[in-house]
């Protein structure tokens, strides 16, 4: 199954993206765009693709230690940004230390479940809005509407494990739906200064 570790955005903090996506789509060329489905918003932490049945029992294991380690943390979402001309994202604020440790930890875990993951890369919380169709789609008016953005703040207290289940029926527009398999709560103490752990 197709799997990646996160943290979700609860309810009202999706409600008020929603209000600021509706303004996204009222923009010229918002339909040049694919835009990502509500109930799927979310901040990928480590990204493992297909994972083995076999691997799940100690990979759940070393998520959930991963969040026993790792305390509670303030975050929002902020502003906005993009990856080349394809990905148009709205970024975090808050406690950014505690949440790219928490990434490393769940990197690590699925790592040391024996789970081949990408060759780890400094991390970068985003949270993908759209995709754009093609190439030379311009993002500057949507990256204009959202730089002034600045969500409520929440507390993240736990780490989920999600599973994407991608589209099968070839229709236009069908988006991966995502299924939660496992939430941990997050109970360290601290900033969790021990480093990466799984």
């Amino acid at each position: 199954m197709r799997l990646f570790a996160a943290v979700l955005p609860p309810a009202a903090v999706a409600a008020e993206l929603g209000g600021v996506v509706d303004a996204l789509h009222a923009l010229p060329g918002a339909g040049a765009l694919r835009w990502t489905s509500r109930p799927g918003w979310h901040f990928t932490l480590a990204f493992m693709g297909e994972v083995d049945d076999a691997l799940l029992p100690d990979l759940r294991a070393r998520l959930a230690r991963a969040a026993r380690r790792t305390p509670p943390f303030a975050l929002r979402l902020h502003g906005g940004g993009h990856f080349g001309r394809r990905a148009l994202w709205t970024g975090a604020a808050g406690d950014l230390d505690v949440l790219r440790l928490l990434a490393e930890r769940a990197d690590a875990a699925a790592r040391r479940a024996g789970i081949p993951m990408e060759e780890h890369r400094r991390y970068r919380a985003h949270l993908t809005l759209a995709r754009a169709r093609g190439e030379g789609v311009p993002l500057d008016p949507f990256l204009d509407a959202l730089a002034p953005f600045e969500g409520a703040r929440w507390r993240v207290g736990e780490l989920a494990l999600v599973r994407s289940n991608l589209p099968v029926g070839g229709v236009r527009g069908e988006q991966p739906r995502y299924e939660t398999l496992e939430a941990w709560p997050l109970e360290g103490r601290g900033e969790g200064a021990e480093g990466p752990t799984g």
